[in-house]
């Protein structure tokens, strides 16, 4: 987006990414608010609106537009444990998946594992070039299928309904043949004694593979899945690179993270 030598203010984020945010955070803006905040004209609003579009990332509506609604699965609509999960800690997860989103660069290869946090990492993904998603999670394969920036490798493998992931030899085989930059990480439990745990064994084997095809492994937990030891092992916590959690991580919570050299952002 040129923006015929508009900048859009100060920040390092291109206009591109400021709109995707403000979308994030509210749902739909107005064109009228984007020329405001951005500092550009009527006429290069609309041209991004038009390119977002055409890139699968929004809708354009009158006057605005709105964020693509994340696909949801019918069988879960109306399981209230399932919807439950989905909301708990869910500004603190946004955070956290923001904060995970901006480390990935062009040309990179990245792998997440299921789950919810994870999930919201791939609805914060900004546009890049040449990025590569791997994932065994087929509700993130389902929403990356709108993004024609992005290029989508899934795994196959059983499938557990649950989290809707897949594991097993089939996924363990492609994940074996590839070598991703980083590995975005979600766990039942982040402690700084056992490492990342999950209730799963299949799950815990898939995840582990993960962590060692990939470059940088990056663990990403709210507050809540600190300290919290689950029955099967992931990866012992030195595999891992960087924590991002939430503010309400207390100094204590990660003073163990921070003790083993772990890089720790609070978000």
């Amino acid at each position: 987006m040129s923006g015929n030598g508009e900048n859009g203010g100060n920040s390092g984020d291109s206009r591109a990414d400021r709109i995707l945010r403000t979308l994030q955070s509210n749902g739909s803006v107005s064109i009228q608010d984007l020329v405001e905040s951005l500092g550009v004209s009527v006429a290069t609003v609309r041209r991004d609106l038009h390119e977002l579009e055409q890139q699968g990332l929004l809708r354009r509506v009158h006057g605005g537009a709105i964020s693509i609604a994340p696909l949801f699965y019918e069988p879960f609509r109306n399981d209230s444990s399932f919807q439950e999960e989905i909301g708990r800690q869910a500004a603190e997860k946004r955070r956290i998946a923001n904060a995970a989103a901006d480390l990935v660069q062009d040309g990179d290869t990245i792998i997440l594992t299921a789950g919810t946090t994870t999930t919201e990492i791939i609805r914060s993904m900004r546009q890049r070039r040449g990025v590569t998603v791997v994932t065994n999670a087929v509700n993130v394969a389902m929403e990356l299928s709108k993004r024609k920036d992005l290029n989508v490798v899934v795994t196959g493998g059983y499938l557990r309904g649950d989290w809707f992931s897949l594991v097993g030899p089939a996924a363990a085989h492609t994940i074996s043949h590839l070598y991703p930059a980083i590995a975005f990480l979600g766990a039942s439990g982040v402690d700084a004694e056992r490492g990342l745990t999950s209730y799963d064994p299949d799950e815990a084997d898939i995840n582990n593979l993960m962590v060692k095809q990939a470059q940088r492994k990056i663990a990403v937990a709210d507050h809540t899945k600190l300290g919290v030891v689950a029955s099967c092992l992931i990866c012992p916590i030195e595999a891992v690179d960087m924590l991002i959690t939430d503010t309400h991580a207390g100094d204590e919570a990660v003073q163990g993270f921070l003790d083993k050299r772990i890089d720790v952002r609070r978000v």
